[in-house]
């Protein structure tokens, strides 16, 4: 009798989990709008990989009940090309399917992101976990769109996560040729059935959005992304971030889906990250002034700058700030 309750509960939550739905985010302007027209601007958070998660024993609907609680509309899921791999895609999927439900449920949004780091045209990167093609990275979007494509909560598609040439260790690559590489990604996705976002990152690991001023992506429905690190640029950031990737946000939408800071002494700290809360004020005032979405990297307490320490999950620095940051939007 047990295990009968037991299965019928496993399934009425799956069930009410399946039915949760969320309004479709679209692109008008500048702005994301909701159905009825509202415009939306996104406070999240990154998970760790999910397949990471799942080994560690902490990808659960706890997780992601903690992420709600604090504060977070939304949450990104980087899927790193080698785990995908290795788990396989059948067993990667249950994964993702979980963590949108269990997303759903808490009224959060979810970014899917292709998680590599390098040059995608050259196959050149900053580790083996980054490596990928241009075949299985068009074949992971047709099938994301195919799977997902419908569902409301997977508002964006990050196509790749961060472009770089690393001071063409990773060879070179010309925005015109990352430019055409996006949009046949982008006529693949809307091919095949995917009514989400598809969101395009600049050079110099997703920092440079310059070039969007004088050549564009060529589709509609887009938005741009950036991961303003504290030691990207040198204070006052805020002329040279407008200069850099806020100026794009006068014509189209824009989202941060990287931020976050932390100390020189904190575990894995490293350029470009190193930062304290007067970074975190600079950037959640710009994005607040201008509503441009941001997440901050990363809800984890391994993975630096982590939002958390020990299993409890109690804030990192960085966490203490933010957590009381995103919680004061809901105020």
């Amino acid at each position: 009798m047990k295990l009968v309750i037991n299965v019928l509960t496993v399934f009425f939550s799956l069930t009410v989990l399946a039915q949760t739905k969320i309004d479709r985010i679209k692109v008008k302007g500048n702005e994301f709008v909701n159905e009825s027209g509202k415009v939306v601007v996104f406070r999240g958070l990154n998970t760790s990989d999910p397949d990471k998660l799942k080994t560690d024993g902490v990808w659960g609907e706890d997780y992601f009940k903690e992420i709600s609680n604090w504060g977070a509309t939304a949450v990104r899921f980087p899927v790193h090309p080698q785990a995908w791999r290795r788990r396989g895609k059948e067993e990667y999927l249950k994964l993702l399917d979980q963590g949108i439900a269990w997303a759903a449920k808490y009224n959060m949004y979810v970014i899917i992101d292709w998680h590599s780091i390098g040059n995608l045209k050259n196959q050149l990167y900053l580790h083996e976990m980054y490596y990928t093609t241009l075949p299985e990275t068009y074949a992971f979007w047709k099938l994301m769109a195919e799977r997902y494509g419908k569902n409301t909560t997977v508002a964006f598609y990050e196509l790749f996560n961060e472009p770089t040439m690393y001071t063409h260790k990773f060879g070179t690559i010309t925005w015109e040729e990352w430019k055409a590489i996006n949009e046949e990604i982008i006529t693949i996705v809307r091919a095949n059935g995917g009514e989400g976002i598809p969101l395009v990152a600049g050079f110099n690991w997703a920092y440079d959005l310059t070039p969007v001023k004088y050549n564009p992506i060529e589709a509609e429905g887009i938005g741009y992304v950036s991961h303003p690190y504290p030691m990207k640029r040198e204070q006052p950031w805020e002329p040279k971030w407008t200069e850099d990737w806020g100026y794009v946000k006068e014509r189209y939408p824009v989202v941060l889906t990287e931020i976050g800071f932390c100390d020189e002494t904190a575990p894995g700290a490293h350029v470009p990250v190193i930062g304290d809360e007067t970074y975190g004020d600079a950037i959640t005032d710009y994005c607040d002034e201008k509503n441009i979405s941001y997440f901050i990297w990363v809800f984890d307490k391994k993975w630096s700058p982590q939002m958390y320490v020990d299993d409890k999950y109690t804030p990192s620095r960085q966490g203490k700030y933010f957590k009381k940051k995103m919680k004061s939007y809901k105020n």
